[in-house]
């Protein structure tokens, strides 16, 4: 049993180096649709604050692989079929070929929890996922698009939020590297809007247009909605729970998202006093979360901060709790300091 478990372990780690060459030896090709700069104010830099674009070594993971899958891009391959004029497949080189667009966009898990880590914002490099479709011929009945990975998982993503310009891609690159394997390189989808379980399938090697009515995705009989759009949502990221603070002027500070539909005020209040606006950070678009600061004058003793934001659309976030399942959570979040 001990020598089986080594060869595995070796195995593995052998595959792991040979695909760390591989990714070394993928020479990207520039954006035909470049990313804009980022414009000034985007990251207000304050000490604890989650900074706006964030690292691949730090992005958050949530998936169902138990062993990361090692996908030669040599080998790897996209089918897409199903309610399709005419099924395509692709290999790694043909998607490197077509135009490739630049985009920044923040992913979220719906089992994040109020103030969790489960959310991270990239750049993302990729073929846009509505040209490869047009390519296939999207019959007119088909509303679902049901992507599998290379280890079997499937995920169930709308087929009018593909298609409505949003720049939802097949990722080949984040944050100017070539993907991460354990971002799911060679190729990954990226969707703004949508939750990760339904719409941010990695190492995707097979996507079946179809319909809800007649297909199911890996979460679906688990428990979870179908669809899964985000809810706005924002975070305190300092001070954190628990910190002892002195007395004086102090700045409260965090992030909100609202992703495709952005983030147009974020509030603060203390100890359920009146709710008082935050300012915000610039943002490229509507797809990236958003930073935001106060100042806060604090006095002696123990204090609850609270924070809630408005989507572009006038919707507040609501102040109801709820857990994760079955479409995200909800609720204010907030923090417990001391001051003194």
């Amino acid at each position: 049993m001990v020598a089986g478990a080594a060869a595995l372990l070796g195995r593995q780690f052998g595959g792991r180096q040979a695909l760390d060459a591989a990714r070394v030896g993928v020479a990207l090709p520039k954006p035909a649709t470049p990313a804009k700069p980022l414009p000034a104010g985007t990251d207000l830099r304050i000490r604890g604050l989650s900074p706006f674009v964030t690292p691949n070594s730090d992005f958050y993971r949530v998936d169902t692989a138990l062993v990361v899958p090692q996908v030669d891009p040599n080998d790897w391959s996209l089918r897409i079929h199903g309610l399709v004029d005419r099924p395509v497949e692709l290999t790694y080189a043909d998607l490197l070929k077509m135009p490739l667009t630049e985009a920044d966009v923040t992913l979220t898990c719906v089992s994040n929890e109020v103030g969790g880590p489960y959310v991270g914002n990239a750049r993302w490099l990729g073929v846009r996922m509505a040209d490869v479709l047009r390519q296939a011929g999207l019959r007119s009945d088909a509303d679902m698009l049901l992507s599998t990975s290379a280890d079997g998982f499937t995920c169930g993503t709308p087929v009018d939020v593909v298609m409505d310009g949003r720049d939802a891609l097949f990722a080949v690159a984040m944050n100017g590297e070539v993907l991460p394997v354990d971002h799911g390189f060679p190729v990954r989808q990226v969707v703004p809007g949508l939750y990760g379980y339904v719409s941010a399938t990695k190492w995707v090697v097979d996507i079946k247009v179809t319909r809800f009515d007649a297909d199911e995705a890996y979460w679906t009989p688990r428990g979870w909605s179908e669809k899964g759009p985000i809810k706005t949502q924002s975070r305190i990221d300092v001070p954190a729970y628990g910190d002892s603070l002195k007395p004086g002027r102090t700045t409260i500070a965090g992030v909100a998202w609202a992703q495709h539909t952005g983030v147009d005020a974020v509030e603060v209040r203390v100890d359920r006093g009146e709710w008082r606006q935050a300012k915000l950070a610039a943002v490229p678009g509507p797809d990236t979360w958003r930073q935001w600061s106060i100042d806060w004058d604090a006095t002696a003793g123990e204090h609850t901060l609270e924070v809630r934001a408005t989507d572009a659309h006038g919707r507040t976030q609501t102040d109801r709790l709820a857990p994760p399942a079955p479409d995200g959570a909800t609720g204010w979040h907030a923090v417990t300091v001391r001051v003194g």
